[in-house]
């Protein structure tokens, strides 16, 4: 991994602010961009424009094969057996709605997934809770936040219609045994989502080796623009789901009285597409590809490694999550006794341009069971470096030190 070269990628990391470089560690929240994505983007608007799937002309044509080109970017990139099984979406969040609204989940099914999950895959089953009646069944976490497996097999029964759980966690980056969990189901009848906004980005998921049925992941958080998600879904679970957006572009044809919905990905691909957006995926994508994400999590690893070194050293400091930085990747949630998170934060990025997270990440109801105010969060990507690494730690000792 030709880490300068990846740099130069990246105009953002190469301007100063105040006659400091920029040291951006909240790739979790929003990862930067690389020229390729940004120039196919500004391709699209400035050399094509036109719209795909329904016109003829040249320039639609064009767009056309672009937007399927992308589609079939994103099967090889999780190993769907079939583009048909890639749709697109605008983020994580409608792709766990979609599949929320779409299953045909009743009263007394039940929904199990982690007690640390983002809001996105926790409130689309509370509100199913509340206008189905169906059951949420949050799955107790070990005490430094990894998965028991021996209680999960006898936590499921056969009344669990879906088990959708966080992948890789944004709250520490700790990342569930998938495999196991998903067999487990399986063995149960029940079907498994996984979130994958975390662990999309950062490693190599082969959706067809899992085994899973719905994997939802956000093209912003892995180089790509804003606004843009993927679904993928085993195919014939997508044939068998009802839409819950219809109109252009969803059917086949229409009469006074009667529709007939295409096949999908296009039945859950509602109105005008994103083209830009997909084509910029696209390249984000390869980009990742041609990386390497196994390349990718060991260089996250080896920055967490000196990031969790001096987060111990520093008195009060507590990380949250698993102590071993090879179970975290690249996300290093911590709190030092006597400072709020905001704080350090702001203090942070103040006096040395180092912009991470604070706050609660949208884990709300894990902080709030615990009657925590949040945390301080530096999450890593391909572009940090060791130097970035060492100043983070060496600052917030400074912090710790005149202001804890």
């Amino acid at each position: 991994m030709d880490l300068k070269k990846i740099r130069r990628d990246f105009p953002t990391i190469n301007r100063e602010v105040g006659g400091k470089p920029i040291v951006y560690m909240d790739s979790a929240c929003m990862s930067l961009k690389p020229r390729q994505v940004t120039d196919a983007i500004v391709d699209y608007y400035t050399r094509l424009g036109a719209c795909g799937g329904r016109s003829v002309h040249k320039l639609a044509t064009e767009v056309s094969i672009k937007f399927e080109e992308g589609r079939e970017r994103h099967r090889r990139f999780v190993n769907a057996n079939d583009h048909r099984e890639i749709i697109f979406t605008r983020n994580t969040t409608e792709s766990v709605n979609l599949v929320s609204q779409c299953l045909d989940l009743k009263k007394g099914d039940i929904v199990v997934t982690t007690d640390r999950e983002h809001n996105s895959n926790l409130v689309p089953w509370l509100r199913l809770r509340d206008t189905k009646g169906i059951v949420h069944a949050p799955f107790p976490s070990k005490e430094d936040n990894t998965f028991d497996l021996e209680k999960f097999s006898e936590f499921m029964s056969r009344k669990v219609k879906l088990v959708s759980m966080v992948h890789t966690g944004n709250l520490d980056g700790y990342t569930i045994p998938a495999a196991e969990i998903i067999k487990i189901a399986h063995d149960h009848g029940s079907l498994v989502m996984l979130d994958g906004a975390q662990s999309a980005p950062h490693q190599h998921v082969d959706v067809k080796k899992l085994e899973v049925d719905f994997f939802a992941y956000s093209i912003h958080k892995m180089l790509g623009p804003t606004g843009m998600g993927v679904l993928y879904g085993k195919y014939q679970l997508l044939e068998a789901l009802s839409p819950f957006i219809v109109g252009g572009d969803t059917v086949e044809s229409t009469h006074y009285d009667s529709y007939k919905m295409l096949k999908p990905p296009a039945k859950f691909e509602a109105g005008l597409q994103d083209y830009a957006g997909v084509i910029g995926s696209a390249v984000a994508a390869e980009y990742l590809m041609n990386v390497g994400q196994e390349n990718i999590h060991a260089h996250e690893v080896r920055l967490s490694e000196i990031i969790t070194k001096g987060l111990n050293e520093i008195e009060g400091c507590k990380i949250i999550g698993p102590p071993a930085p090879e179970l975290r990747g690249g996300i290093n949630s911590f709190n030092i006794e006597g400072l709020d998170p905001h704080d350090i934060a702001m203090i942070l990025d103040e006096v040395a341009n180092i912009m991470i997270r604070s706050g609660m990440h949208c884990v709300h109801s894990w902080f709030n069971a615990r009657k925590m105010k949040g945390s301080a969060r530096a999450s890593l990507y391909l572009y940090n470096t060791e130097e970035e690494c060492k100043l983070f730690v060496d600052t917030l000792k400074d912090v710790a030190k005149s202001f804890a």
